[in-house]
């Protein structure tokens, strides 16, 4: 489907002012697919006749829907195992320690799209019955796309979704083939949380007006389609509400080099990140 110059570059701007990430010229490709379904649906024969028909300026339906129909919600279980075997082997035991009095861990997913990655997190857990017997643990998944929330809130997915990244067994463990699709464990449903909320936003305080702070915070894969101005504002905000012991997991590839002196790597463990001055004390000793 053929697309206008005009309506890419409106349609770029829409994105960014509500969801800081860009669409640049490589990207632009796919406007047509993804909003042909948009399209169908209001009954109009072009993309360029869709933009036309909304005021950038409001906050309508139809603009809500073409900004969840250009995100890219990629996601799969166990994305990245070798991640997740770090996580497992050297994060979660020395957190485990370290939060041994309060037994209490705090985790972050942030643009969790339909919910497989704070889905892993449970999974691997529940999964060391030993370790966190008596903890109090809470999952919080985040993405700016409604949409997508609504699924993972609703934890029921097709064969296809629950086959990516999972073997058999782990499929039957954790989920009940069911006439609507393969149904989210309740054990684990009850570890997690699904909010609608952008990166870039404060988050809501908890009930009594105490602020979050979490041991954890995923955001991978998101950075990606931020400017360098959009990464630092996302680092920052990241960095408020890390405990500050607490650990920064990005994708693969990505950094916080140049972007922010709150957030340092951490040596051995590729893709996560530390509390700089924290680092620096820890080395130092």
């Amino acid at each position: 489907m053929q697309v206008s110059l005009a309506s890419e570059r409106l349609l770029a701007e829409l994105l960014k002012a509500r969801t800081g990430q860009e669409l640049p010229d490589n990207r632009r490709w796919r406007i047509g697919s993804a909003l042909s379904a948009l399209c169908r649906e209001y009954g109009i024969k072009s993309v360029d006749q869709l933009v036309a028909t909304f005021s950038p300026s409001r906050q309508t339906t139809l603009a809500r829907q073409m900004v969840e129909a250009l995100l890219n919600n990629e996601t799969y279980f166990f994305r990245d195992r070798a991640f997740f075997e770090t996580l497992d082997q050297r994060i979660l035991p020395a957190l485990a320690q370290a939060r041994a009095e309060t037994r209490t861990l705090t985790i972050w997913s942030v643009g969790c799209s339909t919910g497989q990655e704070p889905l892993t997190l449970a999974m691997l857990l529940a999964s060391q019955e030993a370790r966190w017997a008596g903890w109090t643990i809470s999952i919080l998944g985040t993405d700016v796309s409604g949409s997508v929330i609504e699924v993972a809130r609703k934890g029921c997915y097709t064969p296809f979704q629950v086959q990516r990244g999972l073997a058999m067994g782990e499929m039957i463990a954790w989920f009940e083939e069911t006439a609507q699709g393969w149904r989210v464990r309740e054990r684990l449903r009850r570890m997690i949380r699904f909010e609608e909320h952008n990166l870039l936003d404060p988050l809501p305080p908890l009930p009594g007006g105490q602020m979050q702070t979490f041991d954890i915070v995923l955001c991978r894969n998101v950075l990606l389609y931020f400017d360098a101005e959009t990464r630092e504002r996302a680092f920052a905000r990241i960095a408020s509400v890390l405990a500050p012991d607490g650990w920064l997991m990005l994708g693969a590839g990505e950094t916080t080099h140049g972007l922010t002196d709150r957030l340092a790597p951490e040596r051995g463990a590729p893709g996560f990140f530390r509390h700089a001055r924290g680092l620096r004390r820890t080395r130092a000793a």
